[in-house]
């Protein structure tokens, strides 16, 4: 169980929080990745692009949602995730061989 920040009594425990934080959101990251493995596959069945501009505006408006909803920049949000995004969408292409 990861520590609340107000719990933690030293940069020791702290440190520790946070890096068992960052594992956790690697666990999720490599998640959303097999999510995106899955994706190509099924667009390959559909003849679809790895690029769908609204579905790109949807998942970065989602994070700013979602960023406001919890107190954390939306700004960044956005940022990251579309550059998540960006990663997503080149690893469909490469799945795709459209990496060329």
């Amino acid at each position: 169980m990861i520590k609340n920040p107000e719990s933690c009594d030293s940069m020791a425990e702290l440190r520790t929080a946070i890096d068992a934080l960052d594992a956790e959101l690697v666990g999720l990251l490599a998640k959303r990745a097999h999510l995106i493995d899955r994706a190509s596959e099924l667009k390959t069945e559909n003849g679809w692009p790895a690029r769908i501009a609204e579905r790109v505006e949807e998942v970065a408006q989602n994070a700013r949602k979602n960023a406001n909803a919890t107190g954390f920049d939306p700004d960044l949000a956005e940022k990251l995730w579309r550059e998540l995004i960006d990663w997503s969408i080149a690893r469909e292409e490469q799945v795709l061989g459209l990496d060329s």
